[in-house]
């Protein structure tokens, strides 16, 4: 090799050298000793082996004012890229909190923008690996102008590819935006902080003290604001839940999710799982349970665990195929639907529709949750919320009907007239406008007030009312149940509906021929 060739790559080696160093050894330090990975230690952790590209390693800021001249910020404190992980490809930004704190400038947020629409036109997922102290408030305008290239392009993506953001660090203000805009997030236990503002800056404005934990932590997130939707112990656990999340995901909104061999047998009888249903219709008992006896391994990956616990959302497989349950729970609240379990049904729905996963309904709920408090916070509101992602979703739609359905639930939990494509019910099931007891008290007022034995009247009355309507055979009669099955053949059944609905035909309704054309639903946001 000539002399020429060995200087030029002598500096080109220096130049790369320094750049992947990242902030430094002793910066590297500090972030292991808040038990954090780096940015690069994490995409090393995240994908498969030598299969990770970056781009944009050379890219530098511009800035010279307020110090900036001075200031080297490699990678400009993001690493972006793409790579395989489990042998599909996915694109990455990971921020690098040992570089400027990972804050977020001009070039920073082009970066960042850049592999959005590079996912999004190559047609992969998107994971953002959220550690940064904020905006670069040094760039000043140009910094506020790059959020807006980054919320633009993840805005454009949305519905086309996945998008899972992951907060392993500080993300406060601007750049707590983007991370509550994907699809997905994920936060890890005790370094993961996101929120608008900041416990000093909401001092400063509001005078309220608070800690950071308590302000902007997994509890804040995933119990209270629901804007979490997986809780992490660490960086590691938190990669590996990705892994998991991407394995029930297709690439992109023109593919299928991936169908994997599960060992479970199709035709497997549930025994004994009537006993996990309480016959008593008002007796509490996890949802779960029953899920977990139908589904291929009992496993589930649950979907806001903690946040509205009344409902459940999650991803499993049935013979191997995916499937997105909605169900209600009767652990908590009775089953019954809450502002929070709306915005959170019809949340996961729109996701599973955009991304042709094929959506389980499972019921027991006596409605929707009444009383002043949530008729003030908006329950029609928000309860309209799930009848839109209902009614819109063009994917194969299954209900299970197991106990109780009743009034407004019954719909916006997905029934014949909203759109199901096939709906089965126990035997055990009770279905109907309302219970019999509010039924009776209305129709039967009078009869009831002029009888010489008013108690024993309305019990004829609401046995006469619940005898007729309050059962899986009138709505079989009516065609509005296809079946009443015995629960032992439940995951038979539902393996069977769900391989029957998998060419279910949609492209004429998204051209518009079965449906007005229009750009969307004005949905109750």
């Amino acid at each position: 090799m000539s002399s020429f060739w060995e200087q030029i790559l002598e500096e080109f080696r220096k130049r790369r050298r320094k750049l992947l160093e990242m902030g430094g050894s002793a910066a590297v330090e500090k972030q292991h000793a808040r038990n954090k990975l780096t940015a690069r230690e994490r995409i090393e952790y995240l994908f498969d082996p030598d299969t990770f590209i970056e781009y944009g390693l050379w890219v530098k800021h511009r800035q010279s004012v307020f110090g900036m001249d001075k200031v080297e910020v490699p990678a400009e404190g993001v690493v972006t890229g793409v790579g395989r992980i489990n042998g599909r490809k996915v694109a990455v930004a990971a921020e690098d909190y040992t570089s400027m704190a990972g804050t977020f400038g001009e070039y920073h947020g082009k970066k960042f923008a850049y592999i959005v629409d590079f996912a999004r036109d190559i047609g992969v997922p998107f994971v953002g690996l959220n550690d940064s102290g904020g905006a670069r408030l040094q760039e000043g305008m140009d910094s506020l102008e790059a959020y807006g290239w980054l919320f633009k392009s993840q805005i454009l993506a949305s519905g086309v590819i996945p998008q899972i953001a992951v907060i392993m660090g500080p993300v406060f203000g601007g750049q707590a935006y983007h991370p509550v805009m994907q699809d997905f997030l994920i936060q890890v236990k005790g370094t993961g902080l996101y929120g608008i503002a900041g416990p000093a800056f909401v001092k400063t404005q509001l005078g309220e003290e608070i800690s950071v934990e308590e302000l902007a932590g997994w509890r804040a997130h995933a119990v209270k604001s629901g804007q979490t939707d997986i809780v992490a112990e660490d960086d590691e656990d938190a990669l590996d839940q990705t892994k998991l999340l991407l394995s029930f995901l297709p690439s992109n909104n023109s593919e299928r999710p991936p169908r994997i061999k599960t060992g479970d047998d199709p035709e497997r009888k549930l025994d004994g799982i009537e006993g996990l249903v309480p016959p008593e219709p008002s007796k509490p008992y996890d949802i779960k349970k029953v899920i977990e006896m139908i589904v291929d391994g009992g496993f589930m990956l649950e979907v806001k665990r903690y946040f509205a616990p009344n409902v459940f959302t999650g991803f499993t497989r049935i013979d191997g195929r995916v499937v997105g349950v909605i169900a209600t729970n009767p652990k908590y609240m009775a089953g019954g639907i809450d502002v929070n379990g709306s915005d959170k049904i019809a949340r996961f729905a729109r996701f599973c529709d955009l991304f042709n996963i094929p959506l389980l309904y499972i019921h027991d709920t006596p409605g929707y949750w009444i009383g002043s408090d949530q008729e003030w916070r908006g329950i029609l509101r928000h309860g309209s919320k799930m009848l839109f992602a209902c009614a819109d979703a063009t994917v194969p739609k299954v209900v299970l009907i197991v106990r109780k359905s009743f009034a407004g639930a019954y719909l916006g939990m997905c029934s014949k007239g909203m759109g199901a494509d096939l709906v089965f019910a126990w035997p055990s099931a009770k279905i109907g406008l309302v219970g019999g007891s509010t039924a009776a008290s209305v129709i039967f007022a009078k009869e009831v007030a002029r009888s010489s034995n008013p108690e024993e009247t309305f019990r004829k009355r609401v046995k006469e009312y619940e005898d007729y309507w309050i059962n899986p055979y009138k709505a079989a009669e009516r065609g509005y149940v296809d079946d009443v099955i015995e629960p032992d053949d439940t995951r038979r059944i539902l393996v069977k509906a769900i391989d029957v609905l998998e060419t279910k035909y949609e492209k004429a309704i998204a051209a518009g021929i079965l449906r007005p054309e229009k750009k969307y639903s004005n949905i109750t946001l």
